[in-house]
């Protein structure tokens, strides 16, 4: 004689397990690419750049006046608009020896204000050597020749330029950062 399972047991045929899956995967969306901004604050200018998770890179994109530490917030809002991000990345500077100091707290002061304006989540990321690292990929980009002398450009390096490579190299570091966090 047969034996019947009590109906509150169920039990999966290979196809239908087959079929729970196929389901549970095309009903799946993969992660969403995140778009970053990234700032790299100062008193007077504030370097940005954009960037994305899904290829790991940033692009620097302007920088922005600054008076006495107060940023040019329509200029951010209109960026913001523009490249509508997910998330912003604050560069924090720090000493060599990774204490803060006086400019520490207002590159925290200024991640926080660009939450409590755009209610984006701000991360804030090492910023040592951000700057020398930016003028050094800039010398290194106007040594390289030139194919059509009347573009020549100025050698000279401008700190607005500075500024906002050194964005990109924050939001660059930041994505890496995730990209070693999400391995382990």
């Amino acid at each position: 004689m047969r034996e019947t399972m009590p109906a509150s047991i169920t039990t999966n045929t290979t196809t239908d397990v087959m079929t729970d899956a196929m389901n549970n995967t095309m009903t799946e969306q993969p992660p969403k690419a995140r778009t970053l901004l990234g700032f790299d604050y100062g008193l007077k200018r504030i370097g940005v750049a954009v960037g994305q998770e899904l290829t790991g890179t940033a692009t620097a994109l302007v920088t922005v006046r600054a008076t006495d530490g107060k940023p040019d917030w329509d200029a951010i809002t209109k960026l913001i608009e523009q490249w509508n991000p997910d998330e912003l990345v604050v560069g924090l500077p720090l000493n060599m020896d990774g204490t803060f100091h006086e400019l520490s707290y207002k590159a925290q002061r200024f991640g926080n204000q660009l939450h409590g304006r755009y209610n984006l989540r701000a991360h804030f990321m090492d910023e040592r050597l951000s700057s020398l690292e930016a003028e050094r990929q800039l010398k290194s980009l106007r040594q390289a020749p030139i194919k059509n002398a009347q573009k020549k450009k100025s050698r000279k390096i401008q700190k607005t330029d500075i500024d906002k490579i050194a964005a990109k190299v924050i939001l660059e570091s930041w994505l890496d950062q995730q990209k070693i966090e999400n391995k382990q």
